[in-house]
Order: C-alpha cells, then structure tokens, then sequence
C-alpha cells in the first residue's frame, strides 16, 4: 500500500505539479507568489510548533507531520460550501495545497530517505533518461511511460529513496504538448462533422452499418485525443482511481488508533500535542501571516472578491492534514507507541481544522473587507 499505491497517488500529484507551473496558478511569478508563500508559511510553523514540544526527544523525528495539507479534503471541504466561496479563493488554496505538496515531496526525499544505493540510483537515472526520451521523440502512448515507469519505481525502491518519489519523477516526464494545434483541429474537426452530417442524412440512419460515418467518427476521436496533451488525458483517467480507491484505502490501512491508556493521556503525550498546534494553529497561523507580509511588501496581492478573513479560513482548511500527515507519519516512526500518537493528533487536529475553517468561510460576509 505505502510503497506501490501511494506512488501512484505521487504521480497524480506529480501530474498536478507539473501542469499548474506550467498552465496553472504557479505559471508565473506574480501569480506564484501568495500561494508560495503562504505554503511556506504553513510549512515553517507547524515545524518550529512541533520541534518546540518534541525537540530532542524520541518523537523528534515527526517535525515533518504537520507539514502536510491533504489537498483532496482542503478542496472538498471548501466545495461543499457552495456559491458563497469566491473562485479567488478556491484557486489560492489549490495553488498553496499544490506548492505545499512540493515542499512534502522535497521534504520526504532529502530528510526520510534511508543510505542511499548509488548503483540503483544509477540506473533510475538511466530509466528516467528514457521517459525523458520517449517524450522527446513524440511518444504519446501510455503503455511505455508505464513500462519505464515500474522499472523506474523497482530502482528507486531498492535505491533508499521512498519509492513513492518515483512516481513524482515520472509525472515531470509526460508530455504536456498536443500533437495538433488548436487551428487544424478546429478545420478537421468541423470537415469530419460536417461529412457524418451528409452520411447521416441518408436513410436508414445507422452508424453501425454505415461505414462513411463509422470513418468519420473515428477520424474525430484521433482528432481529439491528438489535440489533447497526454499529461492532461492521465490525471483526467487516474483522478476517480486515486480519489475513490487509493486514499480510501490507504485512510483505512492506516488511520487505525488504539491506545491502552485513556484518551486524556494519550492527547497529552508529546507527539500528540506536537502534531495537533502543527495543523491547527501552525497552518492557519503560517498561512495567514506569510500571506500578509507577502501583500504588504508588494511581492503579491489579495485575488479579487477575497477577503482576509477569507484567507485566514482557508489556511484553517489547510490545517487538514489527514491523507499526506498519515504517509509522513509511516516514514517518520517505527514503534507503534508514536504512531498512535500521531494518528491520533492528526484525526482530531484535522477534524478541528476542517469544522473551525468551514465555520470561518460560512460566516464570512459576502462582500470584501480588505
């Protein structure tokens, strides 16, 4: 689950990175930069908040926890609040999720790996030259990235990096260019439309025997996975995979807690206490004041229709941690005594974080007050 699932899971959020530097919120500086910020605002916190209760203590090791924003529920969250949240800031936190999934990337490569196998890293290397080949050469099929892609896992995975990072890497080789502009396929789109329209206006109309509007129909489908980039058609088909199987599962491999003593004593355990301010008052803390200093030095501005209050419910939100915390939990601790502590302090930080969020957001007028 942790080490096969999970890179599947990396990909999807690899996939997600890649497009929105490239076409999304992080594409250029101006717009990068709130959402940067704020991320790095709600990275540094929540680290310095748990470092400060666990420092040199056996649960040390966990800093990188409450880190995490689990994308997946900070947007569903927000989702279910309707109309009343602005466009504004549904696209900021979807950038800060992304930019904050990058520093866990980073994060889980340079601070959970174990000693490295330079061997293995050697050919990972050599299969990641090959995807970045077959993307050079115009390759669009999914088949041979997925190949390389489990070569390339199996390397990364006896290297002594988290094999999960295998899937980020592949992510960044997919093609993102279309195979056709949007000109050609506008003229070939409406040529071959306009051929089924002739073809079905003999009688009987029956796509099934007639072969003129079978070839066109054909023609069109070529057409448009052609002017679709393969980068686009994989997080497309992988999302509902990921969303409805994959974190559902690994919520339930992992999220378990089960402790001897009372919840009392177990709230007040180190790590616990540590991962709780992380996400619930590092996040919305870090966010809500680095996206401050971020506007009032004139690095960034407030997106429009969007309030401060609103910014400081949405860093609530991405006090959620949920999903990502839980994976950082698996890398950061072996004995079951800190895992429990840590699972527990991420279930209830990010219930708490998801209700006081929600209830910021709903509460908030509609009007903004800058």
């Amino acid at each position: 689950m942790n080490d096969a699932l999970m890179a599947v899971f990396f990909f999807v959020v690899g996939l997600e990175i890649k497009r929105e530097l490239l076409a999304g919120e992080l594409a250029s500086a101006r717009q990068a930069a709130l959402p940067i910020l704020a991320a790095l605002g709600g990275v540094v916190v929540p680290a310095l908040l748990y470092s400060a209760l666990n420092a040199n203590g056996p649960g040390s090791s966990g800093w990188g926890i409450p880190m995490a924003t689990d994308i997946a529920f900070a947007i569903g969250v927000m989702a279910l609040l309707g109309n009343r949240i602005p466009i504004g800031l549904k696209v900021f936190l979807t950038a800060l999720a992304i930019a904050d999934d990058i520093a866990a990337v980073l994060v889980i490569a340079v601070f959970y790996t174990a000693d490295l196998a330079w061997g293995a890293l050697g050919i990972a290397a050599f299969y990641l030259l090959l995807a970045l080949g077959a993307n050079r050469l115009g390759v669009r099929h999914p088949l041979p990235y997925v190949l390389i892609g489990v070569a390339l896992w199996v390397t990364v995975l006896f290297s002594g990096i988290h094999a999960t990072i295998a899937g980020v890497l592949l992510a960044f080789m997919i093609p993102c260019r279309t195979a056709v502009n949007q000109r050609d396929f506008v003229q070939h789109g409406r040529a071959l439309l306009d051929h089924f329209e002739r073809s079905a206006q003999t009688e009987p109309f029956d796509v099934l025997s007639d072969i003129e509007q079978q070839a066109a129909v054909d023609a069109l489908e070529d057409a448009c996975e052609k002017v679709q980039p393969p980068l686009r058609r994989l997080e497309h088909a992988l999302h509902p995979w990921v969303t409805f199987l994959i974190m559902p599962v690994f919520a339930l491999a992992n999220a378990g807690v089960s402790f001897s003593g009372g919840l009392r004593q177990a709230i007040a355990q180190p790590v616990t206490l540590g991962v709780i301010l992380g996400l619930v008052l590092g996040k919305p803390i870090g966010v809500t004041l680095a996206s401050w200093l971020a506007v009032r030095s004139g690095l960034a501005s407030l997106p429009a229709n969007v309030s401060w209050r609103q910014i400081h419910g949405a860093g609530w939100l991405a006090g959620i941690g949920f999903t990502m915390s839980l994976f950082m939990t698996d890398l950061a601790f072996a004995d079951d005594a800190h895992l429990t502590a840590a699972k527990l302090g991420i279930l209830i930080a990010s219930l708490c974080a998801g209700i006081v969020g929600s209830v910021i957001l709903v509460r908030t007028p509609a009007s903004p007050a800058r």
